[in-house]
């Protein structure tokens, strides 16, 4: 599977934004899904994730402002972010596993990042 995200930019604080991560491939649905980000000098950190079943998963920091999704007729996962803060600036970068961890170890297969800075 080859995932390609998009939809990061600059947005000031409290502002929203929309992340999408393509997949390519025929077996998109057969996977769970993930968004992590990676701040300059941080681990990479677990945002959200959604299982085949279309479960959600969400880190604390998140919860109640980041909502996941996923298309499987587009092969699409997103991740529709608001009340944006400057502490969720960072890469973020979506992947595929079997099943939904917090742990990136897991992923077997990553995309090239997009970047989601927040000013404040």
């Amino acid at each position: 599977v080859q995932l390609q995200a998009s939809g990061g930019g600059l947005v000031q604080a409290g502002g929203s934004l929309r992340l999408s991560c393509a997949a390519s491939g025929r077996t998109f649905s057969l996977y769970s899904m993930g968004w992590f980000r990676q701040a300059p000098g941080k681990e990479r950190e677990f945002v959200a994730g959604v299982t085949r079943n279309d479960s959600p998963f969400y880190a604390d920091s998140v919860k109640g402002r980041f909502t996941i999704s996923r298309d499987n007729a587009k092969n699409t996962v997103y991740l529709q972010m608001n009340s944006l803060k400057p502490e969720d600036t960072a890469v973020y970068f979506c992947a595929a596993a079997d099943i939904v961890r917090m742990s990136p170890s897991v992923y077997h297969f990553w995309g090239q990042g997009t970047q989601v800075t927040v000013s404040s």
